[in-house]
């Protein structure tokens, strides 16, 4: 039986804050909000069929909708819904572009969804690619007169990227715009990097739907997934309509509903500073957030806050709660400062009440999981020192091979050493051979793929030497959802799982250290972080994990806001070298990584970047100077 949509409430009658301009709603997880849009298509698509009618809808490509459609594949399987009566338009696809290159938007949408479902091959619509430029403009209104002849678009789903397009509808595009063709932004092009393997394959022009096809959809759902939205989904729902964030078109249209997770709706109003929009409960997390975000707003510590600072940015209610701004600002210098230890193990025979760790027991055997084989020297690794250097038992699971990173040049160069090192090998012959005449479309060897996940063993276990970790305690567990020779990944399986609860139930630890990261670009993180909770869930009857805590670290994209830093270990410089030093070992992951998204700076330099920015958040806020901080969220299972 599906489900009913989600509420739609009239524009103007919805909203909790009067900064809100669009219908939004949060979930705790993509996954949940998505299975409820997936109900609502085929809600639609049920009372259309009732109707004799052609259901008409809007697709969009990219990782936002994948789950929709994984739940529409699934209803069509297990309760029989038909898209018979489906006739879909695409959004958008790259051009020029083969339909069967991987990269292309036809190949996604028949590899999520039409190849798994009845709908009639002739009522499937995607921009091509392959169209010749002189009969361009004549296709594009084509397309938009085919959308016009079938009474216009029922249902359009779409994601957002983080110039504020919809579509490729990039800025600068008019609210009356039509399909055509349009040069893409170099931030989108910078997004679309690693399904390319590098922004110089990402072509450079697109088809897209127009501004104004898109508001003529009887329904509009967008979907904002992650960290790296928040900013742009507030621009759009708080924002003035601007061409500069086409988005925000949608603000005129009067059936949008933007469907979002926490993380992409941080930034909201209602959400960041939810005392400035109505009377909250005043929990000791919420002033601790309000107290940071006050001092930011100020640009003064904590101890030097005022009455009057509260009363004229709308926090005078916890002042009638706390007594005095002396109070609170005591209490919450008090509870900033107790983050900070140099001890990330516990510090032995001293009193932990305060203190972020326990003291007990004294050594501690230590699981540090790490995505990729660089994730724990660039995330956390000063904090890896520590704990090695105060005596721990500490033992690193690099979750995936990371091979996917290696570029076929750095491949190459490696399987000609060892052809020159040993004449009479065939699978070097093999490897050089294929990485020689390698096309685009063409997926890894077997062979390449394990060479490039030797290089990255190879960095890694320098980086743990380096560290003083014996070989024994680095463990490679190549999770299976991985290795698929592709940037797309499988889903998280029953094998990676069992990986996961076999290392932990046989090392037993008392800590462990995990990627807390869910704006990686790529989704690894997510997944590898997914597989933990689950292999958690799996294992908390065990007595041993009465014992264990866990502390979550962030990748090289984003930090821990000040007032969610649980765990804060100050860096010394020599500190900061050692870690920089460490991070060199990954040599292949250096001089224009593949992966490193809209930021240019080598991961070493972000990771002291951000480090050193987190410790002067800290100072700001009146706490001790420190040349860098390490930042950690503790996670309850």
């Amino acid at each position: 039986m599906i489900k009913e949509s989600i509420n739609f409430k009239e524009a103007g009658k919805f909203e909790e804050t009067r900064f809100e301009k669009i219908h939004n709603v949060i979930f705790e997880s993509s996954k949940e909000a998505s299975i409820l849009v997936a109900q609502e298509i085929a809600n639609i698509i049920q009372r259309k069929e009732e109707l004799n009618e052609p259901c008409v809808l809007g697709l969009a490509t990219g990782s936002s909708p994948i789950k929709v459609y994984e739940e529409l594949v699934r209803l069509h399987k297990e309760e029989g819904l038909s898209f018979a009566n489906v006739v879909t338009f695409n959004l958008d696809e790259y051009y020029p572009m083969d339909k069967n290159n991987i990269q292309s938007y036809w190949y996604f949408m028949h590899e999520h969804l039409f190849n798994h479902v009845d709908i009639l091959p002739q009522n499937i619509n995607i921009p091509d690619g392959n169209i010749s430029n002189e009969d361009l403009q004549q296709y594009c209104i084509d397309y938009e007169m085919k959308i016009k002849a079938y009474g216009g678009l029922d249902f359009q789903l779409l994601g957002i990227g983080r110039t504020g397009h919809i579509g490729f509808n990039e800025p600068g595009s008019h609210v009356n715009s039509g399909t055509r063709s349009i040069t893409l932004d170099h931030l989108t092009r910078v997004d679309a990097a690693s399904s390319f393997l590098g922004i110089d394959n990402v072509p450079r022009k697109a088809i897209t739907m127009g501004i104004g096809t898109v508001k003529n959809a009887k329904r509009i759902v967008l979907l904002g997934w992650g960290i790296s939205k928040a900013s742009i989904i507030k621009k759009t729902i708080e924002g003035e309509i601007s061409s500069r964030v086409p988005a925000t078109y949608l603000q005129q249209h009067n059936n949008t509903t933007f469907v979002l997770d926490t993380e992409a709706s941080s930034e909201l109003t209602r959400v960041k500073t939810p005392w400035l929009v109505k009377s909250v409960i005043w929990t000791e997390e919420l002033k601790l957030k309000a107290v940071v975000w006050l001092s930011e707003l100020t640009k003064k510590p904590f101890l030097k806050l005022t009455d009057k600072d509260y009363n004229d940015n709308g926090m005078s209610s916890v002042l009638s709660e706390e007594g005095t701004a002396y109070d609170l600002n005591i209490k919450m210098f008090n509870k900033m400062q107790q983050t900070i230890t140099g001890w990330p193990g516990g510090k032995p025979n001293a009193d932990d009440t305060y203190r972020p760790e326990r003291a007990t027991p004294e050594k501690k055997r230590i699981i540090i999981f790490s995505p990729h084989p660089d994730d724990d020297v660039i995330s956390m690794g000063g904090t890896f020192d520590r704990l090695v250097e105060q005596g721990h038992d500490v033992h690193i699971a690099y979750q995936t091979s990371g091979n996917i990173a290696v570029s076929n040049e750095e491949a190459l160069k490696f399987a000609e050493i060892t052809k020159a090192l040993n004449p009479e090998s065939t699978e070097a012959d093999t490897i050089i051979n294929f990485l020689r005449n390698k096309n685009s479309n063409d997926i890894d060897l077997v062979e390449v793929r394990k060479l490039k996940g030797l290089i990255r063993r190879s960095e890694s276990l320098g980086a743990t030497r380096y560290l003083s970790v014996p070989d024994s305690n680095v463990n490679f567990l190549d999770l299976p959802f991985y290795e698929t020779g592709t940037v797309k990944k499988n889903n998280l399986g029953e094998a990676d799982i069992q990986i996961m609860c076999d290392i932990i139930e046989r090392i037993k630890p008392h800590q462990i250290y995990a990627a807390g990261d869910l704006a990686d670009p790529h989704g690894t993180h997510k997944v590898c972080l997914d597989s933990l909770f689950e292999a958690l869930k799996r294992l908390k009857h065990k007595s041993f994990m009465d014992d264990c805590w866990v502390w979550l670290y962030r990748g090289a994209w984003h930090e821990w806001e000040s007032y969610q830093i649980e765990m804060a270990v100050p860096m010394s410089p020599d500190q900061v070298l050692k870690k920089r030093h460490a991070i060199f070992f990954h040599q292949s992951q250096k001089d224009g990584v593949m992966f490193q998204g809209d930021d240019s700076r080598e991961f070493w330099i972000r990771a002291e970047d951000r480090n050193r920015l987190t410790a002067e958040k800290y100072h700001a806020l009146g706490l001790a100077d420190y040349s860098a901080i390490e930042a950690f969220k503790r996670y309850f299972f």
